[in-house]
């Protein structure tokens, strides 16, 4: 048989191939290109979208950013007015007792100047109640010395009494016998 009859078909086959293959190709590239062109379209207003929402997002970020910034710059100078409030409070509260503290100081050696002059007063009132009551017990023993000096006087008057001669009664002489008559 012939070979060419072999090769004839194949070759057919192919031409018939080749047709539909390039018209094929050449499809399949404009579809490519179009699908290329709308993914880079696609891509592009993607791009565009992302960018636009990046910049929304940044300004809205930035807004978001300044409003908790300027919040927290409020919350910052309630805080630090809050603080200076309390400080200021506290030091009127300090200054307050400090004063407090020094009239009470002043009104305590106030105190314990007059406690001291009493004490001292007190003392000379003892001291004179002593010194009274000591006299008045020297006056007892003075009284009582000169009591027992009377006595003592007046016992040894009473012994030079009773030992005088001119204290005794004279003897008297027995009437004169009556006479005889």
């Amino acid at each position: 048989m012939k070979k060419w009859l072999y090769l004839i078909a194949p070759a057919v086959m192919l031409g018939v191939f080749m047709v539909f293959y390039f018209s094929y190709v050449e499809k399949a590239h404009a579809k490519e290109a179009a699908a290329k062109a709308k993914v880079e379209q696609t891509k592009k207003d993607a791009d565009e979208k992302k960018k636009v929402a990046e910049s929304k997002a940044r300004e809205d970020a930035k807004k978001r950013q300044d409003e908790r910034d300027a919040e927290e710059r409020k919350k910052e100078k309630e805080r630090t007015d809050k603080q200076a409030s309390e400080d200021k409070k506290v030091r009127d509260a300090t200054n307050e007792f400090l004063a407090k503290g020094k009239t009470a100081e002043d009104e305590g050696k106030k105190l314990e100047a007059n406690l001291s002059a009493l004490r001292t007063e007190k003392d000379k009132i003892t001291r004179e109640s002593f010194d009274i009551a000591k006299q008045v017990e020297l006056a007892r023993i003075a009284r009582r010395n000169a009591e027992l000096e009377i006595q003592r006087y007046t016992e040894m008057i009473s012994k030079r009494a009773s030992d005088s001669s001119l204290t005794r009664l004279p003897v008297i002489p027995p009437p004169p016998a009556p006479a005889k008559q």
